[in-house]
């Protein structure tokens, strides 16, 4: 029997309206959720990286996937939430017995949403290896989450080292950053081998989420040996957010929630009588290499934000990533 911890990701399915966060927050705790998250997300924070207005090939094969800077700076826009507004979450999270959490995108941020109040911070797959910004998050807060999708194996290990260190211990989440992740590449080994650096492990889900399989890979995590699952949380239908495809409704968390509490043998026996499971194929490998898909990812999303800094007299972008103070 594991005791789990589920983190409901709110991201931007709530299109920029408070009445959509209070609804699903309302519902995520009603559901059992542990921890409700929001992303601090701001389009002040978007880089300009011309290789990605048209994106590159060589015929081939795609170099830079295409991600034009106005139309994406355009769409974060329409979804931002007013500042104010995060510290009547925090309120509301406290009402409903659950720990808010918040995703920090630029280090400028980070004195922000401290002074906002979170306690609970979450760092994303693609600054796992963006060592000043480790290093900075561990110096305020204590309480840190680390995705680790698209992250090589070095890196995850420098980070842990960093948070050893200031003497904090992070919850790992095995990730894989394909939109949406298919079963042949689960690879859920992999929490075996973040277990090696850390107790806290868990799973970010990034499955599709419009079918009867929607609960099945956090299910398999858990089986595998995750105390913590994430997984981002819709109440519209999936067609109306980017990331409405991944997303299952609060009321699945109960589900998910009630696996958990099974014995290790009741919950082979579940997934392999509900889902044809087979255990080898999304056991995966422990370690691997990166796939193409994930390789262009990475590319792109690193970097996708950026803090701004005055150096000469100009207006610079500073990655999460630079050796380089404010």
């Amino acid at each position: 029997m594991s005791k789990l911890t589920y983190i409901a990701e709110l991201c931007q399915n709530h299109l920029g309206k408070e009445k959509y966060v209070d609804k699903m927050l309302e519902r995520c705790a009603i559901s059992g959720a542990d921890i409700v998250k929001l992303q601090f997300i701001y389009s002040r924070n978007l880089s300009f990286r011309s290789q990605f207005e048209n994106g590159l090939s060589n015929g081939k094969k795609i170099i830079d996937i295409r991600r034009p800077y106005q139309a994406e700076f355009n769409r974060l826009k329409k979804l931002e939430l007013p500042m104010s507004f995060y510290k009547k979450f925090i309120k509301r999270c406290k009402y409903f017995g659950v720990r808010p959490m918040i995703t920090c995108f630029a280090r400028e941020d980070l004195v922000k949403i401290q002074d906002l109040g979170f306690k609970n911070i979450k760092v994303a797959s693609y600054d796992c290896g963006s060592f000043p910004m480790i290093r900075e998050i561990c110096k305020k807060f204590k309480n840190i989450f680390i995705s680790t999708g698209a992250t090589f194996d070095d890196e995850i290990k420098k980070t842990k080292l960093i948070c050893q260190k200031y003497k904090v211990n992070p919850v790992f989440l095995h990730c894989v950053t394909i939109y949406p992740t298919l079963q042949k590449d689960f690879n859920l080994k992999r929490i075996s081998f973040l277990k090696s650096l850390t107790r806290n492990v868990g799973y970010s889900d990034h499955s599709p989420a419009t079918n009867n399989k929607k609960n099945f890979a956090s299910m398999a995590a858990i089986y595998f040996g995750a105390r913590y699952i994430e997984r981002h949380i819709t109440i519209l239908e999936p067609n109306m957010t980017k990331d409405g495809v991944v997303s299952i409704k609060p009321e699945d968390i109960k589900k998910i929630k009630y696996f958990a509490q099974l014995k290790k043998s009741e919950m082979k026996r579940y997934l392999s009588e509900n889902f044809n499971v087979d255990f080898k194929q999304i056991a995966g490998k422990q370690k691997r290499k990166l796939s193409d898909t994930e390789l262009l990812n990475r590319n792109y999303y690193r970097g996708r934000f950026c803090s701004k800094i005055i150096m000469n007299g100009q207006i610079r972008d500073l990655f999460n990533w630079e050796e380089k103070s404010f």
